[in-house]
């Protein structure tokens, strides 16, 4: 039977969506998203740029102050999950969308990024009628209570290894606490946060609750990070980025929260089960071609069962198979551009000239007919690595394991630490004990016990030190899109301090 290969259409066409409204870019400017697959273009996008930005906070800003202030909690909630629904029922065709704009395989796409989506705007619709104030028993003839607000207007910057995901992370706590959006996708794939567009005006949202405007960073980016209408941005994507938006911000002291990059320590003991570690090694690395910030792309394993592990990991993943996407047997599609392959490439030169030892892949797949000029690239399994080598500091967000050894937990930990990055860790042992001191001892905001790579929607994600600030998903997302007030109420009826005299 012949491998199913990607069938290239003419490329679909989008506008910005602004109050309501899908608009053509005030510049009537457009750009083309490829098919990674391929490279061949899988849409052509309206291009927003500062011009856009402004109307799109102008309407987020109308909404804030009209129809959507006065809605009730209930009925925000129900419109979130009215959202949901709708999105589940389409689940089949965005996953497609999904797998074409981003590259991502069908199966992950259908069961992990859409269950997801789901998932988020179900949980935040029951958050809507649960965010409260409370009451505060201070000294005196006096009643103090707190009012928690919805922020006002959000910009929120989603990056292109989840793209729908990353959307319904930000907007569904931010739309349940009452807030209205202007909401940037990657230039790389911003045909599904489109999509969702089309949903959210058959849910019934007012017009310029949310605002959706693809762009570039450089141009939509930067004018929405430094906009003074902007009461709040949230941006997930490098750290080197996240710094930039962090100043832009600064500027008008606009609240920010960063999920940012990662550079995971995945630890493996010589007394884990050995199938279980090897098929976490795989998931930590692999899951979306290693396109995600929480990979495990640092893997300490413990000396004494160095080469048992690395036989096993290098089996399964030589068997791995990459190809088209849209196959349902494919465990690894293309990553997401030429540019994103290209920094991949690089990277395996720099490894090389620094003495490490390629163990598996390092190279492009041959594949044949359209997908030959796709963006694959193979998995990829260094050892001998030194924790201080480039390959094993820096975020390549890429298919590349890099393998370095450890001798006892002291040295594993201070190993471990040694990083900008603090978004995730794993480790694998039978022993509880060392586990959880593990856990203790690592500078990490998730940490995964024999696991890898679990998220729920009432779960917080988020990291430590140059990995960002701020929580997403769970309770704690709610605090990232709202505010306190205190309400101070004089029950005595008396004149007050020295003036009443």
């Amino acid at each position: 039977m012949s491998t199913p290969q990607p069938i290239q259409t003419a490329p679909r066409r989008y506008q910005l969506f602004i109050d309501g409204q899908f608009v053509d870019a005030e510049s009537g400017e457009t750009f083309k998203s490829p098919n990674p697959a391929t490279g061949e273009t899988f849409a052509e996008v309206a291009e927003a740029d500062k011009a856009d930005v402004d109307k799109a906070v102008a309407a987020a800003r109308k909404a804030m102050t009209g129809k959507w202030s006065k809605m009730s909690a209930r009925d925000r909630g129900r419109l979130l999950y009215k959202l949901s629904q709708l999105i589940e029922q389409r689940a089949a065709e965005l996953a497609e969308l999904e797998t074409s704009d981003n590259g991502k395989p069908i199966r992950e796409s259908t069961y992990i990024d859409l269950p997801g989506v789901v998932e988020n705007f179900e949980y935040f619709a029951g958050w809507a009628t649960k965010i409260e104030g409370e009451t505060i028993p201070v000294p005196g003839q006096m009643f103090n209570y707190t009012l928690r607000e919805p922020v006002g207007v959000c910009g929120q910057i989603i990056p292109w290894n989840f793209p729908l995901l990353m959307a319904a992370w930000k907007l569904a706590p931010a739309l349940a606490a009452g807030n209205t959006v202007v909401l940037k996708p990657a230039e790389q794939t911003p045909v599904t946060s489109l999509e969702l567009a089309k949903l959210i005006q058959e849910a019934g949202f007012p017009e310029g609750v949310v605002n959706i405007i693809p762009g570039y960073g450089e141009t939509a980016g930067a004018a929405l990070a430094s906009h003074p209408g902007i009461d709040k941005i949230a941006f997930t994507g490098s750290t080197e980025v996240g710094k930039l938006i962090a100043k832009a911000a600064a500027e008008n002291l606009t609240k920010v929260s960063l999920e940012l990059g990662g550079k995971a320590p995945n630890v493996i003991f010589a007394d884990a089960d050995l199938d279980q570690a090897v098929n976490g090694a795989m998931m930590g690395i692999f899951f979306n071609q290693g396109q995600v910030c929480c990979a495990g792309s640092r893997l300490f394993v413990e000396e004494k069962v160095k080469e048992e592990f690395l036989g096993r990991f290098k089996e399964k993943a030589e068997k791995i198979k990459v190809g088209d996407p849209m196959d349902k047997s494919t465990l690894m599609g293309p990553q997401v551009s030429e540019e994103q392959l290209n920094k991949i490439k690089s990277y395996v030169g720099v490894a090389r000239e620094e003495g490490a030892t390629i163990f598996a892949g390092g190279e492009q797949p041959k594949l044949e007919g359209a997908l030959q000029n796709g963006y694959f690239f193979q998995p990829t399994i260094f050892s001998e690595v030194n924790n201080r080598m480039r390959v094993a500091q820096e975020e390549i967000f890429g298919p590349v394991s890099s393998v370095i050894t450890f001798d006892n937990d002291d040295d594993l930990i201070r190993q471990a630490n040694e990083t900008m990055y603090g978004l995730s860790a794993g480790i694998w042992t039978r022993d509880i004990t060392r586990a959880h001191r593990f856990a203790r001892a690592v500078k990490a905001g998730v940490v995964w016990i024999n696991t890898y790579n679990m998220f729920n929607a009432a779960s917080p994600f988020g990291g430590y030190k140059q990995s960002g600030y701020g929580r997403e998903m769970g309770k704690h997302a709610l605090e990232l899109y709202t505010q306190v007030k205190s309400v101070w109420v004089d029950l005595s009826g008396k004149p007050i301090g020295w003036f009443g005299q």
